[in-house]
C-alpha cells in the first residue's frame, strides 16, 4: 500500500491517473482525509505543498531511534541522502526538471528499521519556447572533454556540511533576459533534451557577480584552458548536494578552495565562451539536476 502525501497530510490508496480529474480528486482527498499514524512510525513532511516541475522537493523525516543510521529517500533507481536538521530530524532534497513527467511521483523513506511507501502529485508547468537559428559555422563549437569532465564532477559534489542559510541572493543586478526552463527550437527542430539550465542576467560588462549564498569555491575554469562553451567559470559548493555555477565571466576574483560568503564578489560579467554578448548565466543544481532558482531566492529552502 502506498501513502499519498502532500505537506503534512497523509491518506492511503490509489489515485486515478487522468490529468485534471485525477489531480482534483487527489487534492480533495488530501484535504478531507487525515489518518493518524502509529506513534512509532516515521513522520514525513514534504514541501512545497503543491510542487511543480523545476521545484526542489524537501522531504523532512522525524525518527525515533537516533542511534541507527540516517534514513534514506529512494525514488526509482536513485537514492537521495538525508542530513540532520535538528533533534532526531533529517532532510533530503529531490530535484525536478522540465524534462520530468508531471503527475504521481512515488518514493520510499527508509529508516528506523521501517519502510514507508509514499506518493506526491507533481504539477505540470508551461515553459516558454524560443526559436534559434544557428549558422553552419556554429556546428564546430562543441566544447572540450576537459571542461565537461570538470563541470560534471563539480555538479556531482555532495558535501556533508550545509553552508547556506536563508534565501539566496540575486547574483547580479542586471535585468533577466532568459529565465529558467526555456525550451528551444534549433533551426526549426525542437530540442527534446534541452531546457535553459539557469537564469541569464544582462548586467553591463565588468559589473560584479556575487555569491548568492555561502559556500566553497570548488571549480575555477578559464576559457584559455579549454572552457570553450562555459567560458570563464566559477562553481560554488553550498553543501549537501546544492551547487551554483557562473558562466561567461570576464574576470574571476576567487581561487579554488576559497570559502565565500553570501554577497561576496566572485567575478565580473563578461562574454567568454559560447556567448553572443555580455551576460551572466547562473545555474543552480541539486544532486546534479538543474532546478529553478526562484524558490531558493524567495522562500529559502533549509
Amino acid at each position: 500500500m502506498v501513502e499519498s502525501l502532500q505537506g503534512s497530510q497523509v491518506t492511503f490508496g490509489w489515485i486515478a491517473r487522468s490529468s485534471e480529474t485525477a489531480r482534483s480528486l487527489f487534492l480533495s482527498v488530501l484535504t478531507l482525509t487525515t489518518l493518524s499514524l502509529p506513534a512509532q512510525a516515521l513522520q514525513v513532511q514534504v514541501r512545497p505543498d503543491r510542487p511543480q516541475l523545476g521545484d526542489t522537493i524537501s522531504v523532512s523525516i522525524q525518527v525515533n531511534n537516533p542511534t541507527q543510521e540516517a534514513p534514506q529517500v529512494v525514488m526509482g533507481e536513485k537514492t537521495y541522502p538525508t542530513f540532520p536538521i535538528g533533534q532526531n530530524r533529517y532532510r533530503a532534497f529531490i530535484p525536478s526538471s522540465p524534462l520530468d513527467r508531471s503527475g504521481r511521483w512515488e518514493f520510499q523513506v527508509q529508516g528506523d528499521g521501517q519502510v514507508r511507501n509514499l506518493a506526491l502529485w507533481m504539477g505540470d508547468r508551461s515553459f516558454r519556447t524560443q526559436s534559434i537559428w544557428l549558422p553552419p559555422s556554429s556546428a564546430g563549437l562543441s566544447g572540450t572533454d576537459h571542461e565537461f569532465d570538470r563541470v560534471d564532477a563539480f555538479k556531482a559534489l555532495v558535501t556533508p556540511e550545509k553552508f547556506w542559510s536563508g534565501p539566496f541572493l540575486r547574483p547580479n543586478s542586471g535585468p533577466i533576459t532568459t529565465e529558467f526552463g526555456v525550451r528551444r527550437y534549433y533551426n526549426g527542430e525542437f530540442a527534446r533534451d534541452y531546457y535553459h539550465r539557469g537564469v541569464d542576467y544582462a548586467g553591463p560588462y565588468g559589473s560584479p557577480v556575487v555569491a548568492p549564498a555561502a559556500g566553497r569555491v570548488a571549480l575555477v575554469g578559464r576559457e584559455a584552458d579549454g572552457f570553450q562553451i562555459h567560458g570563464n567559470t566559477v562553481g560554488v559548493d553550498h553543501g549537501q548536494g546544492v551547487t551554483s555555477i557562473f558562466l561567461h565571466l570576464s574576470q574571476i576574483r576567487v581561487r579554488e578552495g576559497d570559502f565565500v560568503q553570501a554577497g561576496q564578489v566572485i567575478g565580473t560579467v563578461g562574454s567568454t565562451g559560447a556567448s553572443t554578448g555580455p551576460h551572466l548565466h547562473w545555474g543552480l543544481y541539486v544532486h546534479g539536476v538543474s532546478v529553478d532558482p526562484v524558490p531558493w531566492r524567495y522562500d529559502g529552502l533549509q
